[in-house]
């Protein structure tokens, strides 16, 4: 099918169901064979490329993206598929640091949906994306693909790759509705995507999530990479715009590295990421490479500061661990004169006590609830409910760049506004005060 523009292609690709926007569940028998036989009827694009894989509950975009850069650093054209997008669905399909062009998506989105007529089957929209960017990679002759998992492992419609390495940055409770209610369960599905020809990295120490591993790893015979028995965060050092790390790792040690990403958290996904990048290559990076890839790496939305007064500062922390990661580097990494207000919106399937306690815990002096454009949003006023009960300060502004707006008539400028709670209130928040495009919400404000 030839679409007259991107448009046009993006409007069937909405056709499909999205379980991003409408959680999904487990009470049919999940399955990999609809994107197994897509792949099929496209020659599997899929197996033209080295591929290493990385999921995790938090940690996998960060880790995906550091990965990719020191392999970009090595010379290798790289292929990098991550989930979700902040402003534009084109980030989600990368090459070489590149989001994939409107024409080159909307002639992808065209095959596959001439691929659908002729074979019957119907995707939903994250496994056609998975599917175009696995066809894009082997298109463009990337050399290795660095694939994020869209949601846990096992059953997640990236896990049909045969990975060289395998990653799990760490497991906590999130998506349990889907994936299961304890860490255990989660772990199990996550420990998926380890491969018997594979390296698979482990990146937590938590004794639940590693017997499962071990487990795992010997039952498919892949060695298994252990976070403080195979490799180390020696020290993790609050820098000047980001941290100062060193590092052991099975094959050396590199000193006194600076990564210009803010968070306690982001030491240990830096130290993952090269891990699997020595595993990948089967030996250890130059002091050069590592120095040079960590100082390109930027990931917005992600601890990211938009304007300094009033420090306004957004961070994708969308599940209980990430806003405990937020509110650890906050007390440790941004020093505060004035107030402090929280612009919060999230979707639904979190327990706001375990989203909204931590940022009680610091002391903040007012929250702003607003609902994130999504059908999963959490309702706002239960959410002010909450907070109002525990005794905090509350203002419901349900659009959440009205919600920007009123934090900063009520800031000074020795003040911090923060803005978390969901990656959709994130991307929609940063395009506001960025002037850039945001694809849920079609009209400008």
């Amino acid at each position: 099918m030839q679409f007259a523009n991107l448009t046009q292609a993006l409007t069937w690709l909405e056709s499909h169901v999205d379980f991003e926007k409408v959680a999904p569940n487990r009470a049919d028998v999940p399955t990999l064979q609809p994107v197994i036989a897509t792949l099929a009827a496209l020659a599997d694009p899929h197996r033209d490329y080295p591929t290493l894989h990385i999921t995790g509950t938090n940690g996998k975009g960060t880790t995906t993206t550091i990965i990719s850069a020191l392999l970009r650093e090595q010379g290798l054209s790289v292929g990098t598929f991550v989930s979700p997008d902040l402003q534009r669905i084109n980030e989600r399909i990368v090459v070489h640091g590149e989001p994939i062009s409107d024409g080159h998506l909307t002639r992808l989105l065209g095959r596959l949906a001439d691929v659908e007529d002729a074979i019957g089957i119907r995707l939903t929209r994250f496994e056609l994306l998975t599917v175009a960017a696995f066809l894009h990679f082997s298109d463009m002759g990337v050399e290795v693909g660095v694939i994020e998992v869209g949601l846990g492992g096992t059953w997640d419609s990236t896990n049909v790759i045969d990975a060289t390495v395998s990653v799990l940055t760490n497991v906590d409770l999130d998506h349990t509705a889907v994936l299961g209610p304890t860490i255990g369960d989660i772990a199990r599905d996550k420990v998926g995507i380890f491969r018997a020809e594979g390296v698979a990295v482990l990146g937590t120490d938590d004794p639940t999530v590693v017997e499962i591993a071990r487990r795992r790893s010997e039952e498919l015979g892949c060695p298994l990479i252990m976070w403080d028995r195979d490799f180390r965060l020696e020290s993790n050092n609050l820098a000047l715009g980001g941290r100062l790390l060193t590092f052991s790792t099975p094959r050396t040690r590199y000193e006194d590295v600076h990564l210009p990403l803010h968070g306690i958290h982001q030491g240990a996904n830096a130290l993952i990421a090269l891990v699997a990048v020595e595993e990948f290559l089967d030996r250890p990076l130059s002091e050069d490479v590592v120095v040079s890839a960590f100082g390109s790496v930027t990931m917005p939305g992600r601890l990211e500061v938009l304007e300094p007064y009033p420090l306004t500062l957004i961070d994708g922390a969308h599940n209980p661990a990430g806003v405990r990661a937020l509110v650890a580097t906050l007390d440790e990494a941004f020093h505060l004169i004035g107030e402090r207000r929280v612009v919060v919106g999230m979707l639904t399937g979190r327990e706001i006590a375990d989203m909204i306690d931590p940022f009680l815990a610091l002391g903040v002096n007012e929250f702003v609830v607003c609902e994130p454009l999504s059908p999963r949003a959490q309702s706002a006023e239960a959410v002010a409910a909450y907070i109002a009960q525990r005794g905090g300060e509350v203002t419901v502004v349900i659009d959440p760049r009205d919600a920007v707006r009123y934090a900063r008539t009520q800031s000074q400028p020795d003040d911090h506004i923060i803005i978390a709670g969901s990656l959709y209130l994130v991307g929609d928040v940063r395009a506001g005060l960025l002037s850039l495009p945001y694809q849920h919400r079609p009209t400008p404000r």
